[in-house]
């Protein structure tokens, strides 16, 4: 255990005043992973007496819960130090999972403010009703469909979360000049996903490391190629523009409401022309796409939209890559199909739970081998930059020095 303490001047008046002392101890253990608390005390030494008292100033207890790379702390460290008592969890623990659940109540119980990632630890009505001391809920982004707001409003418990940070279209350094396009995270990582699956960059990395050369089948071309998207939302339009400026390709589209002239409305809106967007059915998206990619927004309606007979429209050749959310495909149906070399690969940065539990088959199985479709994993990093997150630490501990001093909270959501 590792314990840090800092000490402010003392005030002292006269020779005979009473002096005062504010001392902040840290407490971290050797591991990241465990809990982090930091204490403010008031140190009182009475002249008279010769008599030191210790006090606490009145504390208000904040989680910090999926915060893997400790980025939290830079921010909250500097709101309310005399009130505020900070812990961080690092390791999640799923209330939708039975055995977590009990764990992640005992954990919670005792804090006033929860500091939470989006799509992480998810708030559940069975959760939020055993936290009778909950009563600020931070979280990231302007929609968390991991919280249940009816809950929190019927309890009182304040949700507030951060402005969107994704501007697409900052303006040019050169004023001459029309605006850069410039995508966000997700669509950044996407592309990441699909050259990497596309010109095999982890199998080839892994075999070099092994001693190895080249391995047994070549880069898969995507210029030309068809890239077909399964939802033409904001990071669709973002991933299908640079299909077709940077690769040339035709992108098709489908969605259960898109229409051919919504989807014109859409290209136009993204500096291309009307049709660079195909509205095709859903059968057609998954028969002709070379490269698939899914953008939708998970719902009870689209949960498994991608399922056996989607998969089995797909060519051999073709790549599924997911960055939206883990249930939008039947993982099931997927591994199946992965391991009979249905379709050449897959990359995936969302799973049906998080953080993929240590046993899953797409730990454990060789992908890439005897048949099997090649597969590249990424741990939900679509948002995951540096940047970003530390934008967002940034906005909650405002958010939290207004709420602790009675002001009106920014992007609040219930």
């Amino acid at each position: 255990m590792f314990v840090y303490c800092s000490c402010a001047s003392p005030v002292v008046t006269t020779k005979d005043a009473e002096s005062r002392v504010q001392v902040v101890i840290s407490v971290a253990t050797k591991s990241s992973r465990t809990a982090f608390h930091q204490i403010q005390l008031t140190v009182l030494h009475s002249p008279h007496t010769h008599q030191v008292h210790v006090m606490t100033a009145p504390t208000v207890d904040l989680a910090v819960l999926d915060d893997y790379q400790n980025l939290s702390f830079a921010h909250f460290s500097s709101v309310a130090p005399e009130r505020l008592q900070t812990t961080r969890f690092a390791d999640t623990l799923n209330p939708r999972n039975p055995a977590d659940l009990p764990k992640l109540i005992e954990r919670l119980k005792p804090f006033t403010v929860i500091s939470c990632m989006r799509e992480r630890t998810p708030f559940t009505p069975e959760l939020l009703r055993a936290l009778p001391n909950l009563k600020l809920l931070l979280t990231t982004g302007l929609r968390n469909l991991a919280i249940d707001l009816p809950t929190c409003t019927e309890l009182g418990v304040v949700v507030a979360g951060t402005d969107p940070k994704h501007n697409l279209t900052p303006p040019s350094r050169d004023s001459k000049k029309s605006k850069r396009t410039v995508p966000d995270s997700t669509t950044t990582h996407c592309w990441a996903l699909i050259l990497g699956l596309a010109r095999q960059i982890a199998r080839d990395d892994r075999l070099i490391k092994s001693g190895g050369w080249q391995g047994s089948t070549l880069a898969t071309q995507i210029s030309g190629k068809t890239l077909g998207l399964c939802g033409l939302g904001r990071l669709g339009i973002a991933v299908g523009r640079i299909a077709v400026t940077a690769w040339g390709m035709r992108v098709i589209c489908w969605s259960s409401s898109l229409t051919q002239e919504a989807a014109d409305e859409k290209a136009k809106g993204a500096g291309l022309e009307a049709g660079e967007f195909e509205v095709v059915s859903k059968e057609e998206l998954f028969k002709q796409a070379d490269i698939l990619s899914l953008h939708y927004v998970l719902s009870e309606r689209s949960r498994g939209i991608v399922g056996k007979q989607e998969l089995a429209w797909m060519k051999k050749s073709a790549l599924l890559v997911n960055t939206s959310r883990g249930p939008l495909v039947d993982e099931n149906a997927l591994l199946e199909v992965c391991k009979a070399g249905g379709i050449a690969g897959t990359a995936l940065d969302v799973f049906d739970v998080e953080p993929l539990p240590q046993d899953s088959q797409w730990r454990t199985t060789r992908w890439g081998e005897d048949g099997r479709s090649e597969v590249v994993l990424s741990p939900h990093m679509g948002y995951g930059e540096t940047e970003t997150l530390n934008s967002w630490y940034a906005e909650n501990a405002k958010n939290l020095q207004r709420w602790l001093s009675g002001e009106e909270l920014h992007a609040r959501l219930n």
